[in-house]
């Protein structure tokens, strides 16, 4: 795939056609319109028939939806639900008659308090940053419409045939039309309606609060042989004017956690059959082996159920007074210390912080305020933080730590970099294809289905299957909060989604693959890449079938949830009985994966921005995914997901990545204007400076941003 321009061309030339002959390709070429039409209508009736099967299905899972969310809160174990799949059910819907009353009416009427009420405040924050996207990209589809394409169309270097999309592009227009210097500056007033809509979407945010515990402080790094009764007299006696109202200390509970879960489980099976037993007069029999309702097998031998499940509860409770007992001798060397106020735990955190900046000590050699146990308790070296909030806590990763948890997070994201050089830019099997000619019949029907719909299909299929791939490798990271992972998520999944959806196809090549080996193979496709070949005018259209695809179908299986509705049955059928049956069904809901929805919608806001210059077209197909991206995820948020609590850090992390789009979208612009016209005229010149300040502008709103907790007004003390 490739630009939707052309590079130093004669508009009689027969470039594509050499090109093509070049590539051996079939399927890569011309189309009426770059086959948007055909692309649009086919998504339209998928986008159809996937809203039949939404309703379909429904109507009847939906007691299993009802079971799901008004189970109750002591059986609803998060650990669980993260482990079990990124996406609900398709049955996790609703908790009483009164919201089925509220999902008949249009969604964009339900009020900002009920949304705040049933979703939490995280829910108000992301779905008000997509209304200020969706009024962002209603401005830009007016200019880009409005101005950037009549100014295409006047161009004349493409042939001049109301069918050519290429006439639409920027690719239209020779290198010496002035009116190029309209692009760069437009692509300057793009990037300042984002950062203005950002400023209107954070100025928003004053009510949501830093999800810490603001009178707690972490610390990391006390001696594992100290104890609560040591830390707490350290406190006292360098802080005496403030009062500690509580020291505890971590241990490694990772497993007596992963016990106790089993432990309830087993015991709330054990209620259900000898309710079953008081109902009904009958011990209820079970096969106690995994799958054993789908077996076939009549031989297999039954067991009593209250007896196995009595037992399983009994040898669960001696494994966990056991390991209870071990815990102790695990300590992590990690403190909670509870101070009476905010207040104090700010001064605290002040007297730690201010005076270390990149490991060396500053102010003189300061030393946090001193008190006979410093020494023992190694107070030098304790790192402090706001504690978070306890619903935030992953307890169970605590454990894993320092170098092993570095040493982990980098195997598990080469690992994940590894399966992203094989799955990105699936236009490789179309290329595949090509080679064994299963495509020729095509060439002369000249099928946008094949040429189009298929690949922009596939691609937005891998990219749908990456989020799921990245979720996994986040939680194999072992995070220690929930905002953390969220944050890790957010920015793995949006970095993997810009190389395989917008970076590598636009430059042409098929896989990371392929892009090492022109990047460091000098004998690769004999030492020079034909750019007038990469960069042809209808290729444009790839994105905005891809932009059409992720709106209509996207938003279809975003309501299914079919992966997760595919779990759900697995999990059914490897359930041993009747009641393990009934607990899958009360724990299919679980909490809003914040992170990569994040992801997922900058990476296609990326696409859109990169593109609303150099191609106009893709702007209000981008608009129409904005516009059911929105109602989608505020039907789930609403209907499908538990309230999830997360740190204002992940949403302003979200606010930050968005500045990448329109950057991405100068960085396309210089990168054409140089291929077109060369390094040193005017226009090159003029978007190079353009570009480097909003870069450099750029870096100093995000490192400021990281470095704000050295600023005093962060460590103010107020009187409470």
């Amino acid at each position: 795939m490739s630009f939707p321009w052309i590079s130093l061309v004669d508009p009689t030339s027969n470039t594509s056609i050499s090109c093509f002959s070049s590539n051996q390709s079939t399927v890569l070429s011309g189309l009426e319109f770059g086959g948007i039409p055909v692309v649009l209508l086919l998504n339209f009736c998928v986008f159809i028939v996937l809203l039949i099967i939404f309703s379909i299905i429904r109507k009847k899972f939906w007691d299993y939806g009802r079971l799901a969310l008004v189970a109750d809160s002591d059986g609803f174990n998060e650990s669980t639900h993260r482990r079990y799949g990124r996406m609900p059910s398709t049955a996790s819907n609703v908790d009483d008659a009164e919201h089925e009353s509220v999902r008949a009416e249009n969604l964009t009427f339900i009020i900002r308090k009920k949304i705040k009420q049933k979703c939490g405040v995280d829910a108000l924050h992301y779905l008000s940053f997509q209304r200020h996207l969706i009024i962002l990209l209603v401005v830009i589809t007016v200019l880009s419409l409005g101005v950037i394409l009549p100014v295409n169309l006047t161009g004349k270097l493409l042939r001049n045939d109301p069918v050519s999309f290429g006439r639409t592009t920027i690719g239209n227009l020779s290198t010496e039309n002035d009116l190029l210097w309209l692009h760069t500056v437009f692509a300057v007033i793009y990037l300042a309606l984002t950062m203005v809509s950002l400023r209107l979407h954070t100025s928003k945010m004053k009510d949501l609060r830093r999800d810490k515990a603001r009178n707690t402080l972490f610390i990391c790094s006390v001696p594992k042989v100290a104890t609560a009764e040591d830390v707490k007299d350290h406190f006292r006696e360098a802080y005496p004017q403030w009062r500690v109202c509580s020291v505890t200390l971590a241990y490694d509970v990772a497993k007596l956690m992963h016990l106790d879960k089993e432990r309830v489980r087993a015991g709330k099976n054990l209620r259900y059959y000898e309710r079953v037993l008081e109902k009904t007069g009958l011990r209820g029999l079970i096969n106690p082996r995994l799958c054993s309702n789908i077996c076939c097998c009549s031989s297999c031998e039954k067991v009593d159920a209250i007896e196995y499940y009595r037992s399983k509860e009994k040898q669960l409770l001696e494994e966990m007074r056991r390991q209870t007992e071990e815990v102790p001798d695990h300590p992590l060397g990690m403190a909670f210390v509870t101070l009476q106020t905010e207040a104090m735990a700010k001064y605290i955190l002040k007297d730690f912080n201010a005076i270390e900046c990149s490991g060396m000590k500053c102010c003189g050699g300061r030393e946090p305020q001193p008190s006979s146990k410093s020494k023992t308790l190694k107070v030098n070296r304790w790192r402090v933080s706001f504690a978070p909030h306890h619903r935030s806590v992953y307890w169970e990763n605590l454990s894993v730590r320092g170098c092993c948890w570095f040493i982990r997070c980098i195997g598990i994201n080469i690992s994940v970099f590894i399966v992203l050089t094989f799955l990105t830019t699936p236009t490789i099997i179309i290329n595949t294809m090509d080679k064994f000619n299963v495509t020729k019949p095509i060439y002369y029907l000249n099928d946008p289905i094949i040429s189009q719909f298929f690949p922009t299909l596939l691609l937005w299929s891998f990219s749908a299957l990456l989020p799921t791939i990245v979720y996994y490798s986040t939680l194999g990271e072992a995070h220690w909060s929930k905002s953390s992972e969220q944050l890790s998520m957010m920015r793995k999944l949006y970095f993997f989604l810009l190389f395989m959806v917008l970076i590598l196809p636009s430059l042409g090549l098929t896989s990371l693959a392929w892009f090492f080996r022109w990047l460091f193979d000098k004998t690769f496709l004999g030492g020079e890449i034909r750019f007038e070949c990469v960069f042809l005018p209808d290729q444009g259209a790839f994105f905005v079938n891809y932009v059409i695809a992720a709106g209509l179908v996207g938003s279809g299986m975003e309501l299914l949830r079919l992966p997760g509705l595919l779990l759900y049955t697995i999990r059914l059928m490897a359930a041993r009985s009747a009641a393990e049956r009934k607990y899958v069904k009360e724990h299919q809901a679980y909490e809003f994966e914040y992170g990569a929805m994040y992801g997922w919608t900058l990476c296609v806001f990326t696409v859109i921005m990169a593109y609303s210059i150099i191609c106009p077209i893709i702007v209000p197909f981008g608009l129409l995914y904005m516009l059911l991206k929105h109602l989608v995820d505020r039907h789930n948020l609403y209907f499908a997901f538990l309230p999830t609590h997360l740190d204002r850090q992940v949403h302003l992390g979200a606010v930050n990545q968005t500045l990448a789009a329109p950057i991405i979208c100068l960085i396309w612009l210089y990168f054409f204007s140089v291929l077109r016209a060369g390094f040193k005229t005017s226009t090159s010149l003029f978007t190079l400076v353009v570009l480097c300040v909003t870069v450099v502008f750029s870096l100093l709103i995000t490192c400021f941003g990281h470095l704000k907790y050295l600023s005093p007004l962060n460590y103010e003390v107020g009187v409470s």
